[in-house]
């Protein structure tokens, strides 16, 4: 009985004086919206998956407009302001199920293959930069070769000048690449960028790599061999974008013609 006098009078105290009304309302706003925002949480939580999976495919169709413009185009990134690409491209997106990077010889695994579209010698990247070069299919996976990988070879060179080597693997840090022959002439500093070279029909130019560590003249004294520190943490792996160029077969033809 008291709780129920006790309750009748506090209805008619709210009802009957606006502040007691408006603290009581911004309590309730405040006890249900906690609520609301708790539970929110909770389910977006267990909507991660295909949240990503729809940001991953709408990524997808906006570097395939981007890659296949004739034109220059700026690309912006959060870690290189503008970058150009040409040429025509097709993109696509995978998982990685599997990633090696503590051998001399790494390997990574996709969860795309030949019933995709996927062959060999299409590029891997991520949003952040460069995975490596796919050398093997089934009809469901595909095998990266790794740029943490002693025979990987990528073209790449200085994102300031049109100074391009050959990208390596020392076997040693996961986080560092070697870049080398580079001219003695390239102005080569500290902390600036490194990205795809573009000569070659496998990555399209101007992907970020990662900044300059440090580099050292080679013993003959007319190229640099530079350290270069990854853009990508090469060990946490989750998603990534399968580049394939549309012109690469007849790129090949031309520059390997058939003896009649």
């Amino acid at each position: 009985m008291f709780l129920l006098l006790f309750g009748i009078s506090i209805g008619l105290t709210i009802q009957s004086h606006s502040y007691h009304r408006s603290k009581f309302i911004n309590s309730a706003n405040f006890l249900t919206g906690g609520i609301y925002e708790g539970a929110n949480n909770i389910s977006a939580y267990f909507n991660l998956k295909s949240q990503n999976e729809v940001l991953l495919e709408e990524n997808k169709q906006l570097r395939s407009k981007l890659f296949s413009k004739s034109d220059s185009t700026n690309y912006n990134t959060t870690i290189i302001d503008s970058i150009t690409y040409k040429g025509r491209y097709k993109i696509q997106t995978a998982t990685v199920i599997n990633n090696n990077y503590g051998a001399s010889k790494n390997y990574i695994t996709l969860n795309k293959g030949e019933k995709d579209g996927i062959r060999e010698d299409f590029a891997v990247i991520t949003s952040k930069g460069i995975v490596g070069i796919i050398d093997n299919t089934s009809n469901g996976y595909a095998r990266v070769l790794s740029i943490l990988n002693t025979k990987s070879r990528v073209n790449a060179g200085l994102k300031t000048s049109n100074h391009i080597g050959s990208l390596k693997w020392d076997g040693n840090s996961s986080s560092i690449v070697q870049l080398t022959d580079i001219s003695k002439f390239a102005p080569v500093k500290e902390n600036d960028t490194i990205v795809t070279g573009g000569q070659s029909s496998i990555f399209p130019q101007g992907i970020p790599i990662g900044i300059i560590k440090d580099f050292v003249i080679d013993i003959d004294g007319d190229t640099y061999t530079i350290n270069v520190e990854l853009f990508n943490d090469m060990t946490n792996l989750s998603h990534v974008y399968i580049i394939e160029n549309l012109d690469a077969e007849e790129i090949k033809q031309l520059e390997n013609p058939v003896d009649e």
